[in-house]
């Protein structure tokens, strides 16, 4: 189970990151396009499941404009309470981990909590730089993070590793 301090000071952020659900491989169609699979459509709303039991809203999502990655957002904001923002972001497209936590260090400062959602092996990469530790990130991976300081200053030293996991039993409960 994930258990939250409920403690929030005025620069503690939440970063959650979020790989695409499981995509689908049975036709050819333009990696950009490729949409998910059954099973990933079964997975995504779990992970919305599980954000809607945080303690706290999410205020802002940003995610790829992959047909994947936006199909995972819609199933996992349909499970959440009330659905933030979501900003399309071009730069989140294959990724590398330095380009993705070049987004998020732009994110404006009265956001509290934001969930990146993209793909692997950015995704990857960057949650294990964060946590200073091999993080794995399956398909509808979370890996959730607080953050200790403003968005600009987010590295390893301002980033706290919370849970990690997916919402199906394998980590976060």
């Amino acid at each position: 189970m994930v258990r939250h301090t409920g403690r929030v000071t005025n620069t503690e952020r939440t970063l959650i990151l979020l790989r695409h659900a499981k995509s689908d491989w049975t036709e050819f169609v333009v990696d950009i396009d490729r949409p998910l699979a059954e099973r990933g459509r079964g997975q995504a709303p779990l992970a919305g499941r599980w954000l809607a039991g945080r303690s706290g809203p999410v205020d802002l999502a940003i995610v790829s404009p992959a047909q994947r990655a936006r199909e995972t957002w819609e199933l996992v904001s349909a499970e959440l309470a009330t659905a933030p923002p979501a900003r399309l972001d071009d730069r989140v497209y294959a990724a590398s981990a330095d380009r993705l936590l070049d987004v998020v260090r732009e994110v404006p400062e009265d956001v509290g909590t934001v969930v990146l959602v993209g793909h692997n092996p950015g995704m990857e990469v960057l949650a294990s730089h964060l946590a200073g530790q091999d993080v794995i990130m399956r398909t509808s991976g979370i890996a959730e993070f607080c953050v200790s300081g403003p968005w600009p200053e987010l590295d390893a030293a301002t980033a706290t590793l919370r849970a990690v996991g997916r919402a199906d039993g394998h980590g976060l409960g």
